[in-house]
This record gives structure tokens, sequence and C-alpha cells, in this order.
């Protein structure tokens, strides 16, 4: 029997977690291995699909962290819990927690690129003996774009949280300024062997690995999410493919050291 690769399997909404218009976490039936940094492609009948970033892991689910932003993901808002969405995967490589085991920490990431790393956080705010240290810094438009605001309150009660945003709003009482503000401020027991994890808009994260190789941080040491262009998930439409490496397949999770020569 010959199985088609782009063949997806229904998975139904269990749940529907609304944090801005713009941004909805849907919590989807599904049982198999998968590993935070990995994504599904999303797919709805005559409107087509679209590659999703794990948010969130369970033992018969995974969490999508979705926002609107086209054919595919407006439609896929109007499906809420108890519905049927269309789902292929897991692709790509993700994000290995044992690479951090017994180290410090620290994960920059900005806007929706918490997404892809919320699994990571989740193991170490829940397993805290496991690293050194852990150092989130997360950063987002302005208040109101705070996505998992309910996780970053769980998250500071073990893990080191910078929470900031670039604008604030009147009653807001929170940290402001850029994300790369403050890695000069972290205080490491030793920088040359700590590991990072940078996830975010292309700009942010540019000026976010400048910042930290600034620091002292060493580039084999970092690791960064590079998901624009993916498309089919599979390497065969070669949308991703930037030199002789498809993001869908040998990332979209890169060692720094080899995710710098990926450009476009």
């Amino acid at each position: 029997m010959i199985c088609n690769e782009y063949t997806p399997f229904a998975a139904k909404i269990l749940a529907v977690e609304k944090h801005t218009d713009m941004e909805y976490t849907f919590r989807l039936s599904y049982v198999g291995e998968v590993r935070p940094g990995q994504f599904f492609e999303v797919s709805i009948p005559k409107y087509g699909e679209a590659p999703i970033s794990v948010s969130g892991i369970g033992p018969d689910y995974v969490e999508l962290t979705i926002r609107r932003v086209g054919r595919v993901t407006n439609e896929v808002f109007e499906h809420y819990a108890g519905a049927t969405l269309f789902m292929r995967g897991p692709y790509g490589n993700g994000f290995e927690v044992e690479e951090y085991h017994g180290k410090e920490l620290v994960i920059v990431a900005g806007g929706t690129g918490v997404s892809p790393v919320r699994g990571v956080i989740d193991y170490f705010s829940a397993h805290p003996e496991e690293a050194k240290g852990v150092t989130l810094i997360a950063g987002f438009k302005d208040p109101d774009q705070i996505l998992f605001r309910n996780d970053f309150k769980r998250w500071e009660k073990n893990l080191n949280l910078i929470l900031t945003v670039d604008g604030a709003k009147e009653g807001y009482e929170g940290k402001e300024g850029l994300v790369t503000q403050y890695i000069p401020k972290l205080k490491m027991a030793d920088v040359t062997k700590a590991v990072t994890i940078v996830v975010g808009p292309p700009v942010m994260m540019c000026f976010s690995v400048a910042g930290l190789i600034k620091a002292g941080f060493r580039e084999e040491n970092i690791w960064i999410s590079h998901e624009r262009k993916m498309c089919c998930g599979i390497g065969k439409c070669g949308h991703c493919k930037i030199s002789d490496t498809y993001v869908c397949l040998d990332g979209p999770v890169f060692n720094y050291a080899k995710g710098r020569e990926l450009i476009d």
C-alpha cells in the first residue's frame, strides 16, 4: 500500500484559549511523539493549509498558537471546541531539552516567538533542578499583545523572568524596553558555558544574537528557530530551501553556528 505523505488526519479541538483578537491557542487531540519547536501542517478543505509551531504538549493533545494572518488561519478561527481540524506532522527537528541539562540557560523570545519555545520553558519551570539557572527574557509590542499571561505567572515562581513591552500604556506597571536592553544586564556564573535560545521576528533575533555574542556567549551555544518560508513541510516544494538546506527538514531549529549561514 502506498502512503500519501500529504494526507492529513482529523484532530478534534478540545479547547480554545483567546489571548488577543489576533492570537488564539487551540488544544487538539493527538497521541504521539512531538518536541517543542516542531510544527504541524494545519488544513481545512477548500481553504488550504499552514505550518503552525507546537506551543504545548500533553499526554493526549498538542497545542498550537495561531495568529490570524491569512485565508487558512482566518477560517481556523471559525472553529471552536468540539469541531475538527485536519493536521499532518509533526515535522522538522525541535529543541532537544537534553542539550540544556545542567547548564545556565537563557531564553530570549519576542511576540509569537514564545510559542515554539513554550514547551522548553514549561519543562524547566516544572524541573528547575535540572538546570543551573534559567532566565527568560520575553518581549511584546505593548501590554495588550502579551500572550500566555497565566503561564508567565506560573513561570516566574521558578525562573528568572524578565517580561517587557516595547511601549507601555497608561496603567501598565511592568518593564518597558526592547529585549536587547536586558541582555547586557545578565549575570552568569560562566557565560562561556551558558546556553541560549533565541526565537522571534528576524530583526529581533539578529540584534539579540549580536548582543549575546557581545556579552560573551559562544556562537555554538546559541540555538535559533528559522521558520520563515516553510510551506509543504516535507522538502518537496522547495519553498524554504536556502542553498542546500531545507528549513522544514533540517530545521526549523538550528544551532546558530549553522543558522547564521542561512541567508536568502
